[in-house]
């Protein structure tokens, strides 16, 4: 079965230092791009991450600080991977709680301006463990009758996420066919930002969903407590998440002007 696609997919996959969003980096990046006509194109880059990798983590993926220390930073790669992904629907496996957001913060931090949250994003894993609840070895046995070889190996992993997706679409006959369904179903709790530390009430409005004000309004915390927001501009949180409370802070400046 082939992807019913109105626009291209990238499926995509992430090897990094560690699995913090806002302070991990890249080192491996891999994308297939699927279009609607059912060609495909293939990029896997290694990236130099700038900063250590840790032994544990290289024990996992297999790079290490020696492998990356010649390729290009993902400042230098950010142009080329904006070009690939641009206006594009995001696929990927556990992709909407690390790879994306961790994309997201690269890419901030490269100086590109691009909203992700634009984008479908189907997370093949979530679709399933609310099937299977399995993992990713297990569902390309489950699904496609094949052995992961190299797993953890970006391009690997990518093109086994990407067989998996199809195989159940035709295993499952009510999981349609279309990526805005696919995206839905695939989602978790919807947040304003990918860290989960904005959320939204019934209304729409965005509310925090940590410390001390979770549940209240973000936008009447920032008026009410200025210092607050400058605390949280400052303090260790995903550069995402701070956009999206500049921005809400910004919108209600606007609204009084």
């Amino acid at each position: 079965m082939e992807l019913n696609l109105s626009k291209p997919i990238c499926f995509f996959d992430l090897e990094t230092t560690g699995i913090n969003i806002a302070n991990d980096r890249i080192v491996e990046i891999s994308v297939l791009k699927v279009f609607p006509n059912g060609n495909k194109e293939s990029h896997t880059w290694r990236v130099n991450p700038t900063i250590p990798i840790p032994k544990a983590t290289s024990d996992i993926h297999g790079i290490t600080d020696e492998m990356v220390a010649n390729e290009p930073t993902f400042k230098e790669l950010a142009p080329k991977v904006y070009a690939l992904i641009k206006d594009c629907d995001l696929g990927g496996f556990n992709s909407n709680r690390f790879d994306i957001p961790l994309l997201a913060e690269e890419l901030l931090r490269a100086g590109v301006d691009i909203d992700l949250k634009k984008a479908n994003s189907v997370d093949v894993q979530t679709i399933f463990h609310k099937k299977e609840k399995r993992t990713l070895e297990a569902a390309y046995k489950f699904y496609c009758n094949k052995t992961l070889e190299n797993a953890h190996s970006a391009e690997a992993d990518t093109l086994a996420t990407y067989e998996v997706l199809k195989s159940q679409l035709e295993k499952y006959s009510d999981l349609e066919n279309d990526m805005n369904v696919l995206a839905e179903f695939s989602a978790h709790k919807k947040f304003a930002d990918f860290a989960g530390y904005i959320g939204y009430d019934k209304q729409g409005r965005e509310i925090f969903s940590f410390g001390k004000h979770k549940g209240t309004l973000v936008e009447e915390v920032l008026e009410n407590e200025p210092g607050y927001f400058g605390w949280l501009l400052n303090a260790d949180f995903p550069l995402y998440t701070k956009n999206v409370l500049t921005r809400v802070k910004l919108r209600k400046l606007n609204t009084k002007l």
